[in-house]
């Protein structure tokens, strides 16, 4: 079998402001099962890129293990990419952005990768507010180890093999904002209307975008038992409401019935359409956030949607200060002031 991605393409394919075409995101073909949630992830940050008309070579997406940590072969074919050891992509993604601080970081993990093995580093990336986009491909299981029970699945659901499991499931975006996150969302795979606005919002916030994505495995996870399956997050998924993104290069036509919807202007001029919001969810107030995502849960509902952000968010760059340059791009004699500077940090140490 052949998994090279055919390079014929219709040659009045849409292009964007840079004169891309969506094939110019793409990555290998998919061996992932088919029907996996995750493909359909890869497709909707493929599209949020090329609507963005960002180029492939100023993105560098990274990973870690697991289902979700090969699907970023499968898109931004162009990009750069790192893919790291199990839990450890926020260490990575920490050490790149800080050295080059130029490029857009995506990071893809999955519960495993993020909410066991990798829940130190995840907790870290989100108090320093890194500046990078992460999405958690959130299935339930672990899918590369034929379907075990993973940190995020639900008490009481069953995978495939019919055990219900006994343990309380990690909230990540509960964690998340207990942790300071400074942007928090979650979104159905099978919803890319919705998903495509908020990985857009996500990729122009300044500082740590979660984006919770529950991802069915269809191989392990997908039964009538699990609260990971299609069928039962179709059912009880409740959004926040309706997420439209408008680019600032783009005059915003879209109106809204007054007093439904709210504009949030994003750190590059963007506008972020809230339209609907739920009654009990003020999107902009940590504490409002916290207390909807429980209610929901309590009530054995999905909230989807973004969920909380701060509209004042300063990233690890702006705590620290550091050079507006990125440090890849710093000469010789910009590291090295010389012998007379060297002798007075010296002498001031004494």
């Amino acid at each position: 079998m052949s998994y090279q991605v055919p390079k014929f393409r219709h040659p009045e394919l849409p292009v964007n402001e840079l004169g891309y075409t969506r094939a110019d995101y793409e990555g290998a073909i998919s061996t992932l099962c088919a029907g996996c949630g995750h493909d359909s992830i890869s497709g909707s940050i493929v599209r949020a890129c090329h609507e963005l008309s960002i180029e492939p070579h100023k993105i560098a997406k990274l990973s870690g293990i697991g289902c979700s940590s090969k699907a970023p072969t499968y898109f931004l074919g162009k990009s750069h990419g790192f893919n790291s050891v199990h839990g450890r992509m926020p260490s990575v993604a920490t050490g790149a952005a800080m050295a080059n601080r130029d490029l857009l970081y995506l990071g893809v993990s999955g519960d495993g990768d993020t909410a066991s093995i990798g829940m130190g580093q995840f907790t870290h990336a989100i108090r320093r507010n890194l500046n990078m986009v992460y999405i958690v491909m959130n299935n339930g299981c672990y899918g590369l180890t034929k379907g075990q029970d993973s940190a995020t699945a639900d008490e009481g659901s069953a995978s495939k093999k019919g055990d219900p499991n006994p343990f309380g499931a990690i909230d990540l975006p509960g964690l998340a904002l207990q942790l300071g996150a400074t942007f928090v969302a979650r979104s159905f795979s099978g919803d890319k209307g919705q998903l495509v606005p908020l990985i857009k919002a996500g990729m122009t916030h300044r500082g740590f975008a979660l984006i919770d994505v529950v991802s069915p495995c269809v191989t392990f996870n997908n039964n009538d038992a699990s609260t990971k399956s299609y069928e039962f997050v179709r059912e009880h998924a409740e959004a926040t409401g309706t997420v439209d993104f408008v680019p600032m290069r783009e005059e915003i036509t879209t109106s809204y019935e007054p007093g439904h919807s709210q504009e949030v202007t994003m750190h590059d001029g963007s506008v972020l359409h809230l339209h609907k919001l739920a009654e009990d969810l003020d999107p902009f107030d940590r504490a409002s956030a916290m207390l909807a995502l429980e209610r929901h849960r309590a009530a054995g509902s999905i909230l989807t949607g973004l969920i909380y952000m701060d509209k004042d968010s300063r990233d690890l760059h702006e705590v620290l200060d550091t050079s507006r340059r990125p440090l890849n791009g710093l000469g010789e004699e910009d590291l090295c002031p010389g012998n007379k500077v060297l002798q007075n940090i010296n002498h001031s140490l004494r």
